[in-house]
């Protein structure tokens, strides 16, 4: 919608929402309440601390819980990298010399 500020120049009106409100008396939080979940082993846990703690006693990791370490780039080993220059020489080599994939 175009508003007229002065003789011949218009503005586009914007519409401006309102500050997102919550129907929830109080903030949202999360409780150690679940619903009964049956482990590996065998016993149901309705408390997610309980649950948490079996699941690290039997050496397992939760999905979604777990910490990633840093992935270490392949192009920082010495070995890749020398790998890769050794492959490039004989690609250009082979070019060099007349060498073309045949293409289909």
């Amino acid at each position: 919608m175009l508003i007229e500020i002065a003789p011949g120049r218009f503005v586009a009106k914007k519409t401006r929402l309102g500050v997102a409100r919550s129907n929830l008396s109080a903030p949202m939080i999360i409780g150690d309440e679940t619903p009964p979940l049956e482990h590996v082993d065998g016993k149901f846990y309705t408390s997610k601390a309980a649950f948490r703690a079996v699941t690290r006693a039997h050496g397992l990791t939760e999905v979604g819980n777990e910490k990633l370490g840093p992935k270490a780039r392949g192009s920082l080993n010495s070995e890749n990298t020398r790998a890769r220059r050794e492959a490039l020489k004989v690609a250009v080599a082979k070019f060099k010399a007349g060498h073309r994939p045949r293409s289909r």
